[in-house]
């Protein structure tokens, strides 16, 4: 349990900040704190996988937690940061452990992903999610970050506006871009009118 001062407001703002000063022992500090937002991000990661799930909410936490350890750059200035870059992290464990099912047995399992909220669900082969993937390394970095937190960490436009410093319009129009760019790069088409979401 963590002292009363260190639950106050901008706890994770100042953890962070040690972080990036340095201090390893301030993210150890921290996770508990955001701990079950970061399992309501991984659920919504694996709703979206179909079929037999490899991880669960609590593991896909602690392979992203490590992934981002692992990685020696934490950047994040305030919590939304912070749990975008979390919500990154587990795609990357998920794309991992799906091109590693991939090369184990071609064509087996699928994952269900969409790049909407609403019913226009895609289901996805690993191959296509792969290229999902590889898609969003395409896209131009704001408008993949929309996506990541959006899709991917369960954001609300106004949330990622916050975060990246631009009106909740500009996500809103760039997160149509997106979608429509991704659709064209996956299946070479146009989406359906009104799909936008």
């Amino acid at each position: 349990m963590l002292p009363d001062e260190e639950l106050g407001a901008g706890v994770v703002t100042r953890l962070l900040s040690a972080v990036r000063g340095g201090d390893r022992d301030a993210l150890d500090r921290l996770i508990p704190i955001v701990y079950e937002e970061l399992r309501g991000i991984a659920r919504r990661h694996l709703n979206r996988e179909y079929g037999e799930r490899t991880l669960h909410a609590t593991a896909l936490v602690h392979e992203a937690y490590l992934k981002l350890v692992g990685s020696e750059n934490i950047a994040a200035v305030d919590r939304a940061h912070f749990l975008a870059m979390m919500s990154r992290a587990m795609r990357q464990v998920l794309i991992d452990a799906a091109r590693r099912r991939n090369a184990a047995k071609r064509g087996g399992g699928w994952l269900r992903a969409t790049l909407s909220a609403g019913q226009d669900a895609i289901e996805l082969p690993l191959d296509d999610l792969i290229a999902l993937d590889a898609a969003l390394e395409k896209l131009e970095p704001r408008q993949r970050q929309i996506v990541e937190c959006r899709y991917f960490g369960g954001m609300e436009e106004l949330e990622i506006a916050a975060l990246l410093g631009v009106s909740d319009r500009t996500v809103r129009r760039e997160w149509v871009k997106a979608r429509a760019w991704l659709y064209r790069e996956l299946y070479g088409g146009s989406p359906e009118p009104g799909s936008a979401e």
